[in-house]
Parts: structure tokens; sequence; C-alpha cells
């Protein structure tokens, strides 16, 4: 169900993203978008996101913007929301997909899936958190991360419920284990 200050997701897209040789990505779990999933309004609207995230049992929540390198984590996964401005963010590594996020709209990758800022306004904010609160590494695709990421991601477990709408969301249709 969803939680005050958001809109219904109008779609969901789940994009399954493969190894490109540097960024592992997932091999089971897509990436998902919810395009405008949020009402981004008033003077603080990264308090919505972390108020529906905390809601949902992701915590650790961070402001900031993404990194303009590629990256993933392999111990967590990830939900980030855009609180104010646009970005360009490649997902996937240099084979993956580059697609505009925008104020309003909820990503959620999974542990191994690379994300990069292409380019972003001057007003990007972006709040971020984990399930659980989880710890999270920083992997940039170097070759020696190979053997430990590949362990890690494979036992990253399944969140409880999805960022946004909790126990009925559809990350669990679409994460099934």
């Amino acid at each position: 169900m969803s939680g005050q200050g958001e809109s219904p997701v109008r779609s969901v897209e789940a994009i399954h993203l493969e190894d490109d040789g540097a960024i592992p990505n997932n091999p089971k779990l897509p990436l998902l978008v919810y395009p405008g999933a949020v009402e981004v309004s008033g003077a603080d609207p990264a308090a919505r996101f972390e108020k529906l995230f905390a809601q949902n049992g992701w915590s650790g929540a961070w402001r900031d913007g993404i990194y303009p390198f590629p990256h993933y984590h392999s111990t967590a996964h990830e939900v980030l929301g855009i609180a104010r401005g646009q970005a360009k963010v490649r997902f996937g590594g240099e084979r993956g997909r580059v697609l505009e996020v925008r104020a309003g709209d909820v990503v959620v990758i999974p542990a191994g899936v690379g994300h990069q800022n292409l380019g972003a306004s001057a007003d990007l904010l972006v709040v971020g958190a984990y399930p659980g609160g989880a710890d999270f590494d920083l992997c940039r695709g170097q070759a020696d991360e190979r053997p430990r990421v590949l362990d890690n991601i494979a036992r990253v477990a399944l969140p409880a419920a999805d960022p946004v709408h909790g126990a009925e969301g559809p990350l669990l249709a679409n994460w099934k284990g």
C-alpha cells in the first residue's frame, strides 16, 4: 500500500542487465524503475523519500548525488529516490542502459548492478537507502574484485518489502528468489 506523499506508480519497468565483463550486474534480479512514484513538493522533498523508505524497512538513508564513475555494491541492494532535479544515469556498465531520471522517480538497484551519473542538473538531490539498513561496499569493476563480489551478490537476501509500496509492492513480484 502506498504511504503518504506519493502517487500510485504508473508503471514499473524491470530491466535485466547482463554481466559486461567489468560490472557483474545481477544474474537473477532486474533493475526496477518507478517513474513518478513520489510527489515532490514542499521545502524538503527528500524527507518524503526518507519517511517512505523507512516505513517500508529501507534505512541507512543518505542525501547526495550519484557518483560520476561506474560503481556497484556487492553486499546490498539500494534504492534511489530522485528528490530534486534530473540526471542521465547509465545502469549496468559500459554495455548497460542509459536512463533519464527526474524528480519523483524511484530506482531499485539489485546488488551487483552498476550505476554511473553521466550528467545531471545542478540541483540534483538523491535519497538512497538499503533494506534493513544493510552495510554496503563500493566496487568499481576491477578484475581483482570478481571472485569476492560474485559470492557476495549471490548471498544478498531478498528485501522483506518494496521500498515504495511495502509488502504489496511490485518489487516482490519482480524479485522472486
